[in-house]
């Protein structure tokens, strides 16, 4: 007659020396430690762009920045793009000054990335457009310049061209 172990204790016990020794070799090799994140965990850092200007080679110069920041950072990052003024442009379903495909393709795919692009509603207004006019990740605040304000209060390191 032997003695039954619950499997889940046996999977626990292999697990948690999987990760020991995982961990001390990586500490041998002089590895550099790092602490584990896990879903859900919110990220060490924190960057808020402002994006003010139609200019085609200046939203090149942003959001090559961005895509930078996301390759560098991983989920170890959450990054907001602030469209005010003409920046606005960026966010619209058909945009009132030109955007090219290139431009629209990239900031579609950074916000599939969990770059959150908020669009200012002043500027919006001034446009006369409303919400049914704006693409669907596009979140809208209501004064863009006090949204760069709170997410700095919020530690957001703020950066702008």
């Amino acid at each position: 007659m032997g003695i039954r172990v619950p499997s889940r204790l046996i999977s626990g016990l292999l697990v948690g020396g999987l990760v020991a020794l995982l961990a001390q070799s990586a500490h041998a090799a002089g590895a550099e430690e790092t602490e584990l994140r896990f879903p859900g965990d919110p990220p060490e850092h924190k960057v808020v762009y402002q994006f003010n200007k139609a200019d085609e080679t200046y939203q090149k110069a942003v959001l090559f920045s961005v895509g930078a920041m996301l390759r560098q950072w991983g989920d170890n990052i959450s990054i907001v793009v602030v469209a005010i003024g003409p920046g606005l442009h960026i966010l619209g379903k058909n945009p009132g000054r030109p955007v090219s495909d290139e431009i629209k393709q990239r900031v579609s795919s950074l916000s599939q990335y969990g770059v959150e692009f908020h669009a200012c509603g002043n500027t919006m207004k001034s446009l006369h457009w409303e919400e049914k006019d704006m693409l669907p990740f596009a979140k809208i605040v209501e004064v863009g310049a006090s949204d760069l304000m709170e997410l700095q209060e919020q530690g957001y390191s703020y950066l702008s061209w």
